[in-house]
């Protein structure tokens, strides 16, 4: 069985997202600095950080705030995989290209276990702030991946805001390093 694992690229003082995400602004304002590191000069460990999860996802969970501005900009599922879509409506599936978004409204729990059975033994890549929280809360989630961008952003989406008042133990098992970011990878203590 693959790892549920949180995959964001975070400005140093947190943030995932800039102020005012919206559809025009799906990475809120200044928040498109966060993924500069994968288009601009990507360097070697960029590059291999950018082929990893494409090579091990099987499934993604997203955030219904995160698919509403996101789809239109992906124009399909943000990996050619099954995404679901944690949400409180009920809605039919939606095919893309290369895959289709399921519409999850019973909870993150049950929105792991459709991902888990979709995935097979690949990673289940977690997008979107609060589908993290909610992950992290619940104890569900197996790895951190973070790319540190040097810059604070001062506002915005928070990755680890709301995710409970119990420490969580967290082993460090990968470091990169490039000028544009930091790559970290952490295990999460079950």
């Amino acid at each position: 069985m693959g790892k549920s694992v949180l995959f964001f690229s975070m400005s140093l003082d947190g943030f995932i997202a800039g102020p005012q995400v919206d559809v025009k602004n799906p990475l809120g304002k200044g928040g498109e600095r966060l993924h500069q590191w994968m288009f601009e000069n990507v360097s070697p460990a960029n590059a291999q950080m950018l082929r990893e999860p494409a090579e091990r996802v099987g499934a993604v969970i997203v955030g219904r705030r995160t698919f509403d501005v996101g789809v239109d900009l992906w124009g399909d599922t943000p990996y050619p995989v099954p995404s679901f879509v944690v949400t409180h409506e009920k809605r039919d599936p939606q095919p893309m290209k290369s895959a289709r978004f399921v519409f999850v409204d019973d909870g993150i729990e049950s929105a792991l276990a459709q991902a888990r059975a979709a995935a097979g033994d690949k990673d289940i890549i977690v997008m979107g702030a609060n589908t993290a929280q909610q992950m992290l809360k619940a104890g569900l989630a197996d790895e951190i991946v973070l790319q540190i961008v040097p810059v604070l952003l001062g506002a915005g989406s928070r990755l680890f805001d709301y995710i409970g008042n119990q420490p969580i133990e967290l082993k460090t098992t990968r470091v990169l390093e490039s000028a544009a970011v930091t790559h970290m990878t952490f295990e999460i203590a079950k």
